[in-house]
């Protein structure tokens, strides 16, 4: 039985947008405690207030507008790339039967709402009518472009394993073995893909301060940024999700034990995404940022041909051995 009453909509969305709210918070913790400082401690106890804090600093700034900005366009852009990450959450599954819609084409739509965020990012460029923005903009359609190719690829890998599935029916396929552990390359692969589409650190060019003065979103201001920033990090949640799905086995416990089944299938969903956003974390605290030659070089000439090989050698296997569905 799947749900779609609007408290269960609700039920979504709001644990989504406080988990926004408190992965920076997280963020920050973390990466000061790899670079050996305290991070935020002021604002409440060990800063858990500090989320709302900086949310209020936000909501009470000044809206300013470019002159020459095409206003409507100008508005609409941050909220259209926030919505998406909110659409998307629709076919993801937290446990078995808490899915808005477990459709058979879950897994394209999920991707298809994930390529359409460089729409809100161009429109944020060009609206801005600034040749900054607008470069900004250029840069990061033409990184998620590059890599979606390659996400495409490893996605098909994956079904060729596990059967052309909606999604329940993938985490259900894993129960003998993840598909994580024969695929672990595409898996890595998956991973740094994701990333790039995400535009996060190692390959956070579109907002590199010192490349192209802070990206898309210069001309933003007050809850204009706040949304394009929100949604950044809403993204890294949502996109942690197809991760646990397609690699660890999504809501199932790690070990097949009897006390590990006591626990709810959506706790454990919501660890194993939790750890995949200290994946992200780490991966910001960890690595130095990427030349453009070198992240465009990455996905061009070394994850499209590696992954488009995946595909021919799983095919391979599939029609010689009948190991897999």
């Amino acid at each position: 039985m799947y749900i779609a009453v609007p408290a269960e909509i609700l039920g979504i969305i709001l644990p989504l947008l406080l988990g926004v709210a408190f992965l920076v918070l997280a963020e920050r913790k973390v990466m000061a405690f790899v670079q050996r400082r305290k991070g935020p401690d002021v604002v409440g106890s060990f800063g858990l207030l500090q989320p709302l804090a900086d949310g209020l600093k936000l909501i009470l700034k000044e809206p300013i507008s470019p002159s020459s900005a095409n206003f409507s366009l100008f508005r609409m852009a941050p909220v259209a790339t926030f919505m998406l990450s909110l659409v998307a959450r629709a076919v993801v599954p937290f446990d078995y039967g808490m899915v808005l819609s477990d459709s058979n084409i879950g897994l394209l739509y999920l991707f298809a709402i994930s390529s359409l965020g460089v729409y809100g990012i161009i429109t944020a460029g060009w609206s801005s009518n600034s040749k900054y923005a607008f470069l900004g903009a250029l840069r990061s359609a033409a990184q998620m472009v590059s890599y979606e190719v390659s996400i495409g690829l490893i996605l098909i890998t994956v079904l060729i394993c596990v059967g052309p599935r909606n999604s329940s029916e993938i985490v259900m396929a894993q129960k003998q073995i993840w598909s994580g552990i024969p695929l672990f390359p595409v898996l890595v692969m998956f991973f740094i893909s994701r990333l790039a589409e995400t535009n996060r650190a190692p390959f956070d060019l579109p907002e590199a301060e010192a490349e192209s003065v802070a990206g898309y979103n210069v001309e933003y201001s007050s809850m204009g940024s706040a949304l394009f920033f929100l949604g950044e990090y809403a993204n890294m949640i949502l996109m942690s999700g197809p991760c646990t799905l397609l690699s660890p086995g999504g809501w199932p416990p790690i070990l097949d034990l009897p006390i590990l089944k006591r626990i709810p299938g959506s706790i454990w969903f919501s660890i194993k995404v939790i750890m995949f956003l200290f994946l992200y974390i780490w991966v910001r605290a960890a690595f130095p940022r990427y030349r453009y030659d070198q992240l465009m070089g990455l996905g061009r000439k070394v994850f499209l041909p590696l992954s488009l090989a995946r595909v021919v050698a799983v095919s391979g296997v599939s029609v010689t051995f009948p190991w897999l569905p």
